[in-house]
């Protein structure tokens, strides 16, 4: 069935008359790919997710050769919040075929929306190699890039992708957000305009609100996301941040509730599962008890290669600032977020008898799989490896995973001598500043306030109990570090942190914000400028909101002393 329009323009009474009718031809002949195509793409239009994939599933048990079959049926399961599964379907994907460069590239796609980016970057290299002309690829890999602060080769992908492809809004839209993250604004804004030339001007709508927030046109910014008919959730978001800008802090805290609430609904698998993350810390809790951490391994210090400084912390409490500081510092590199440490999880699932964790860890304290936890530490170390973090000769290189805390047991069986650094900030600012940007650590928490709440109270929980049953085991190399108390006393505090490292202090550590370089975080402008106290007691200018929550996170605010 030959069908002369695209599939978009169809009405939902055509939409599912190309149902009944290529329902009818595969019930005929299950191996018309034709048929079955349109049949799943009719099913996607009308968001019959299920019916899709069951028809895709359908033929992949007649056809196992169907590579578009994976693709599609991988893109329904990442709708769904079921990234493993996803990645499954490219991993049979690239067994059919491992030179196809659309399943890299959609597994690149795959891992750094979970924010691997580094296993991202290399699938995108490859579907590259595969496609060397293919300006999409090209964009992919650059985006990467840019969200590990590698800005350079970023800029010089999509220049070229942008030869090839001179009238893809995508982009030249991205390449713009790159001008203006990396502070070229003229180019920034050369590249707007052209880009609402070739889109229509809501399209454009966001990244001209964002450019102009940048330059100080905070007013102009709204305006511009006010006049659209629908703003996305990310608009909502930015134009939140510029009311915030403007002291509107109403009008901004209406925003950040709506621009979250509607990126939820547009993907429902972005929910934070309580009772998920319940269970899961209550794991935690009663597994690692003293006498368990008493039992498990610890790994010897790999030598000869540079050691992680762990930076822990939610999101939005200091960790970027904390790794800028350090990083300044001639022996130690800037890592950066790393999943490492979260991938152990899967590892030990992997290697282990039974797929339990944590409860499978205490296997490691038998006399056969005793060499888990130096298998950690050398899994951490390749991955590091892989991202050129052991290249340098540097002594050091940071890890700031946003809340790498909840695994603190694993990490001291693999890097028992490593430096930690603990962060802790005011939960009421962490939160506003949470609910003000789209961030997906912390298993999603960050899309509605009352889970903030509940996962930073989890987490606070669960990190006090390890602190009571670490005592005198693993607890040494910790050191504690207020974000207010770094912000007041920001020598003093850098030079704590220098001396628990063990290293000389350098002058460089209080000059940071000298390095202009593009920095990915939400607060890339501020980490830029000389720390000032600007942030500290935000959460003032939203008092009346918070007020709904101020019993759950009383106990907490007390708890972290403030």
């Amino acid at each position: 069935m030959n069908l002369p329009k695209k599939m978009e323009d169809y009405s939902r009474d055509e939409l599912i008359n190309i149902i009944n009718a290529n329902e009818a031809i595969v019930a005929k002949n299950s191996r018309d790919i034709s048929a079955i195509k349109l049949l799943t793409q009719a099913h996607l239009r009308l968001a019959n997710f299920q019916a899709a994939a069951q028809t895709l599933s359908n033929l992949l048990k007649i056809d196992a050769t169907q590579i578009w079959a994976y693709h599609e049926l991988a893109n329904i399961l990442q709708r769904f919040a079921k990234p493993e599964e996803a990645k499954d379907m490219i991993r049979q994907a690239l067994l059919v075929d491992s030179k196809n460069a659309q399943s890299h590239t959609l597994f690149g796609t795959l891992l750094a929306e979970e924010n691997n980016l580094i296993a991202g970057e290399w699938h995108f290299r490859r579907a590259l190699e595969l496609s060397p002309d293919n300006p999409k690829i090209q964009s992919k890999l650059a985006l990467s890039l840019v969200q590990q602060g590698k800005t350079d080769e970023a800029y010089t992908l999509y220049q070229r992708a942008s030869e090839l492809a001179p009238n893809d809004f995508e982009i030249i839209a991205h390449w713009s957000k790159l001008c203006e993250v990396t502070g070229n604004l003229k180019q920034a804004d050369t590249l707007l305009k052209k880009a609402s030339k070739i889109a229509s001007p809501t399209a454009v709508d966001l990244l001209r609100s964002s450019y102009l927030a940048r330059i100080g046109q905070h007013q102009q910014a709204i305006d511009i996301i006010s006049i659209s008919k629908n703003p996305s959730g990310d608009a909502l978001l930015e134009r939140g941040r510029a009311y915030d800008r403007l002291g509107q802090y109403d009008n901004a805290w209406q925003d950040f509730v709506s621009g979250k609430n509607k990126i939820l609904h547009e993907a429902p698998g972005l929910e934070y599962q309580t009772s998920a993350i319940e269970k899961f810390f209550t794991e935690l809790t009663s597994f690692f008890s003293a006498d368990m951490l008493h039992q498990l391994p610890r790994a010897s210090v790999r030598g000869a290669c540079p050691q992680p400084i762990f930076i822990l912390g939610s999101p939005r409490s200091g960790t970027t600032l904390t790794e800028r500081a350090l990083s300044a510092h001639s022996e130690i590199v800037a890592g950066g977020e790393l999943t490492f440490i979260a991938e152990l999880r899967e590892l030990t699932n992997k290697i282990l008898p039974t797929p339990t964790f944590p409860k499978n860890l205490a296997y490691s304290c038998t006399a056969d799989f005793r060499q888990l936890a130096t298998l950690f530490r050398d899994h951490y170390l390749a991955r590091a490896e892989s991202a050129g973090l052991l290249n340098s000769k540097a002594k050091y290189f940071t890890d700031k995973m946003p809340f790498n805390e909840i695994y603190l047991p694993i990490i001291k069986m693999a890097f028992p001598e490593s430096p930690i650094i603990q962060l802790t900030r005011n939960p009421l600012d962490i939160s506003v500043s949470m609910i003000s940007h789209r961030i997906n650590h912390g298993f999603h928490c960050a899309y509605r306030v009352e889970n903030i709440f509940h996962h930073l109270n989890a987490v606070h929980n669960l990190t006090r109990h390890y602190s009571a049953v670490m005592s005198g085991v693993m607890d040494s190399n910790i050191l504690p570090l207020k974000y207010e108390n770094f912000v007041d006393q920001q020598e003093q505090e850098t030079r704590n942190m220098i001396n628990h490292i063990g290293l000389p202090f350098e002058a460089a550590c209080l000059s940071f914000h000298s390095n202009k370089s593009y920095t990915p975080t939400p607060s890339y402008i501020q980490v830029q400028s000389k720390v000032t106290d600007s942030a500290i007691e935000r959460y003032k200018n939203y008092r009346t909101h918070l007020q709904t929550y101020q019993t759950e996170f009383a106990t907490l605010i007390s708890a972290q002393g403030y």
